[in-house]
């Protein structure tokens, strides 16, 4: 029974292993401890993703775990990091990061609304249907540079992982997410845009989101979401 037991346990290891939370983030070079200053997500145990694009869970996956995070200042026109839990990204897929500015204090808000616009996107190498590759699976951590324009304030900062190895069918796609809070100083008079509800920005049926990545290989790919601000 015990042996039973076991082997049971040590086959959900590759399922669990195989995919990943956004617990942390870098600001100047220094990883945060996890669930500081990263909203404290519902599969922060199972790791499990969102499959449902409608669902409130797209916009931070915290809707079980309502405490709100720590808010870090983050100097405008510096790089700001998201981290894994443990391990990389892992999973063939995209990466999106999408801010929102809180009317006032970040961690009241619950960031609905059309007030989200996208900083940082990383899709995959493509080669005209010969070949596809994914850079982020090699990642354990997302890095970009916050605009120098971006105005002062307080902001949700929303890490995405899109996983693709079984979207060839609705609802295939897995979605990772996590939602940090930071308050941007030195920054600029830049109107971020074009802004987007989450849930909202998704029907899943963009051609990013619904396809094969497989069979025929992807001659090219579409990422989902709006164009990236860069201030």
């Amino acid at each position: 029974m015990f042996k039973s037991i076991c082997l049971g346990l040590l086959a959900l290891v590759p399922l669990v292993s195989a995919h990943y939370t956004f617990p942390a983030l870098v600001v100047n070079g220094t990883r945060t401890a996890d669930w500081v200053n990263v909203r404290m997500t519902n599969n922060h145990y199972d790791n499990n993703p969102v499959t449902d694009v409608k669902s409130i869970d797209l916009r931070c996956y915290n809707s079980q775990n309502l405490a709100p995070a720590t808010t870090i200042n983050v100097r405008a026109g510096t790089q700001l990091g998201i981290s894994t839990g443990s391990g990389t990204i892992y999973h063939a897929g995209v990466v999106n990061v999408y801010m929102a500015k809180a009317p006032s204090d970040v961690s009241s808000w619950d960031g609905s609304g059309s007030v989200w616009f996208k900083v940082h996107e990383i899709g995959p190498v493509t080669n005209g249907g010969s070949s596809i590759s994914w850079p982020t699976t090699t990642m354990d951590t997302v890095t970009f540079t916050l605009p120098q324009s971006l105005p002062n304030g307080q902001y949700l900062v929303r890490m995405e992982a899109i996983a693709l190895h079984a979207a060839e069918s609705y609802g295939g796609a897995q979605f990772y997410i996590s939602c940090g809070q930071i308050n941007v100083t030195g920054g600029g008079s830049g109107n971020p845009g074009p802004k987007v509800a989450i849930p909202g920005v998704y029907t899943g049926n963009e051609p990013g989101i619904l396809l094969n990545i497989y069979y025929p290989i992807p001659a090219t790919y579409t990422q989902p979401g709006p164009a990236v601000w860069r201030g």
